[in-house]
C-alpha cells in the first residue's frame, strides 16, 4: 500500500484514479479486457512516442475471467457462524472421548497411496484423491483414519503398552457422488481400542456414541444401531464352499443391499462365482432381524451367535439396550472388518448411516505388522448436522465477547490498548475498537457480538487512573481503577 501511495503522488490528478482502479481491479470498470488495455495505455503515457512510464506494457488475455469464489465442488468454507457450530460439535466429540479415558492422536492428511489400496478390491480404491508428488511417490489424501491408525500402531511397536484407547478428529477426502450428508471432504471422529479381543470393547464403543447422542439431545426414538457380525457371513460362505479370498468382494456387494435392486444385487454376487442356491440362502439369512431366527439357521455353536448374545447382554449393563437391534444385512463396506459390525441410523430413514464401525483383528498384518485384536468406529460431521436440523436441535451459537474497550477520544487509543492488554492478561476476551468511533456505533457493535460490558476510556477518568464500565445486561455504570479492573 505504501508503494502504491508513493507512485500515485507522482501522477497527475487525472491519472491517479486510473492507477488505483487498475491495481484494485474494479469489476465495474475493468470487467472488459479492452478497458484494462486502455488503462494501461494511459498509464504508459498514451501509447504515442517515447514514454516515461511507471509500469511495464501490459499483456492482457482476452479470455480473462474472475476467479470462482466458491469452494471446489463437495467442499466447504467455514465462516464464523459455521465454525462455531463445528467447534461445538468437535468439543462434544472430544469431551466424550475424554470421559471414556481415550487419548487424542492425529495423522497426516496426506499418506502413501499404498496404505489405502493394499486391500485390493475395496470400493474405496476408486474414491481416492491420489497423485504422484515431485519425488515420484504415489500419495493420497486420506479417505478415512483407520489405516493411518494401524500404521502408527505398527510404528510404535512394543514402545506402547496395550490396550491402547485412542481417538482422533480429522479431515477426510473421498471422490464420490454427493448426497444429503455426504460430501467429498468431511471431518470424522474415530475412537479405537487396540489390544482387547473381548466383545466388551465393542460394547464400550457403542456406549460412547450413545453418550454423545444424549449430550446433544438425540434420543433412542430418534436414532438406533443395527448390529451384526462378519462371522455370520463367513459361516454362510464357508457352508457353500465359497473361497476365502472372495470374502472382501462379497462384503462390498452386500453393503449395497439397501442401495440397489435385489436383481442387480444377485447379478453382482453371481459375477463372483457364487452359485444361485448359495445366493438365495445368503439373501435369506441377510433378511433376518432376530437373533433367535439366526440361531435356528446357523445353530447356536458358532462364534457369531456367541459374540452377538454377549453384546446384547452387555448393552443392558451399559444401559443402552433400547438403542440396538440385530440386523444381519449390516456388513460394512470395508474389507478389513472381521467380527461384530454396527451402524447408527435415523429411525425415520431419511438419512444415510450416521456412523459405523466394528472389529478389525487382522488389519495390522495387511501392512506387515503382527495382528493385534482391535475395533473402532468412524462418525462423520455431515450427517449428524443434518439430523440436528431435522430435529430442530441445532444450538444457537452467537459470538460472545466479555468486554468491548473503546477510547472516547482519538488521543486515548494507546490508553485503550493498555486497558485491553490488562484484561486479556487476566484471561478475559476483549474486542478493542481500533479506530475512533461514535458511541452509537460502539453500542451496535456490542449488541452484535453479545458483549457483557463496555469499558470506556475517557480523558478525565484516565487522568485519574480509572475507566468507566457499563454492564450491558443491567445498564449499571461505574468507575473503577485500572488496577482493580477484573
Amino acid at each position: 500500500m505504501r508503494a502504491i501511495y508513493m507512485v500515485t503522488t507522482r501522477l497527475s490528478s487525472s491519472l491517479r484514479p486510473i492507477l488505483l482502479d487498475f491495481v484494485f481491479c474494479s469489476p465495474r470498470k475493468f470487467s472488459n479486457p479492452k478497458r484494462l488495455i486502455c488503462a494501461a495505455t494511459k498509464l504508459n503515457g498514451g501509447g504515442g512516442g517515447r514514454s516515461g512510464s511507471i509500469v511495464a506494457p501490459l499483456v492482457v488475455n482476452e479470455d480473462f475471467q474472475r476467479i470462482d469464489v466458491n469452494p471446489p465442488k463437495g467442499t466447504r468454507d467455514f465462516p464464523p457462524e459455521d465454525m462455531r457450530l463445528r467447534n461445538w460439535l468437535f468439543n462434544h466429540f472430544k469431551e466424550v472421548s475424554r470421559l471414556f479415558g481415550y487419548e487424542e492422536v492425529d495423522f497426516p492428511v496426506l499418506e502413501t497411496e499404498a496404505l489405502f489400496i493394499r486391500k485390493a478390491g475395496e470400493e474405496i480404491r476408486d474414491q481416492l484423491y491420489c497423485f504422484e508428488d515431485r519425488g515420484n511417490r504415489r500419495v493420497a489424501l486420506r479417505p478415512e483414519l483407520t489405516p493411518s491408525l494401524a500404521r502408527l500402531v505398527i510404528q510404535k511397536g512394543k514402545s506402547v503398552s496395550l490396550p491402547l484407547k485412542w481417538f482422533a478428529v480429522g479431515q477426510c477426502w473421498r471422490y464420490e457422488r454427493m448426497t444429503r450428508g455426504r460430501r467429498r471432504e468431511h471431518y470424522q471422529w474415530n475412537m479405537d481400542i487396540i489390544g482387547v479381543p473381548q466383545v466388551t470393547a465393542e460394547a464400550e464403543l457403542i456406549s460412547s456414541i450413545v453418550t454423545f447422542f444424549k449430550r446433544i439431545g438425540i434420543t433412542a426414538s430418534d436414532v438406533g444401531f443395527k448390529v451384526s457380525s462378519r462371522k455370520v457371513l463367513q459361516e454362510m460362505l464357508r457352508k457353500y464352499g465359497v473361497p476365502e479370498n472372495l470374502f472382501g468382494r462379497v462384503c462390498v456387494i452386500i453393503d449395497k443391499i439397501e442401495k440397489i435392486p435385489v436383481d442387480e444385487l444377485k447379478k453382482e454376487l453371481g459375477s463372483t462365482g457364487i452359485s444361485e442356491d448359495a445366493i438365495e440362502q445368503l439373501l435369506l439369512v441377510l433378511s433376518v432381524k432376530s437373533l433367535d431366527d439366526l440361531e435356528e439357521i446357523l445353530g447356536g455353536a458358532g462364534e457369531a451367535i456367541a459374540d452377538l448374545k454377549q453384546l446384547f447382554s452387555l448393552a443392558e449393563k451399559f444401559g443402552y439396550s433400547e438403542w440396538i437391534q440385530f440386523d444381519a444385512s449390516v456388513v460394512r463396506g470395508l474389507a478389513y472388518y472381521t467380527g461384530i459390525v454396527f451402524e447408527g441410523f435415523d429411525r425415520k430413514g431419511k438419512l444415510r448411516a450416521i456412523c459405523g464401525g466394528g472389529r478389525y483383528d487382522r488389519l495390522l498384518s495387511t501392512y506387515g505388522g503382527d495382528d493385534i485384536p482391535a475395533c473402532g468406529f468412524g462418525f462423520g460431521d455431515a450427517v449428524i448436522v443434518e439430523l440436528l436440523k431435522e430435529k430442530d436441535l441445532l444450538p444457537e451459537l452467537g459470538q460472545e465477547i466479555e468486554n468491548i474497550v473503546c477510547a472516547l477520544d482519538k488521543d486515548l487509543q494507546g490508553a485503550a490498548a493498555t486497558v485491553a492488554t490488562a484484561l486479556r492478561s487476566k484471561g478475559q476476551t476483549v474486542d478493542l475498537v481500533l479506530e475512533y468511533k461514535p458511541l452509537k456505533w460502539v453500542f451496535k457493535r456490542a449488541d452484535r457480538v453479545n458483549a457483557r460490558r463496555l469499558v470506556l476510556v475517557g480523558k478525565k477518568e484516565w487522568e485519574d487512573g480509572s475507566v468507566s464500565v457499563k454492564v450491558l445486561s443491567s445498564g449499571e455504570q461505574f468507575q473503577v481503577k485500572l488496577n482493580d479492573l477484573e
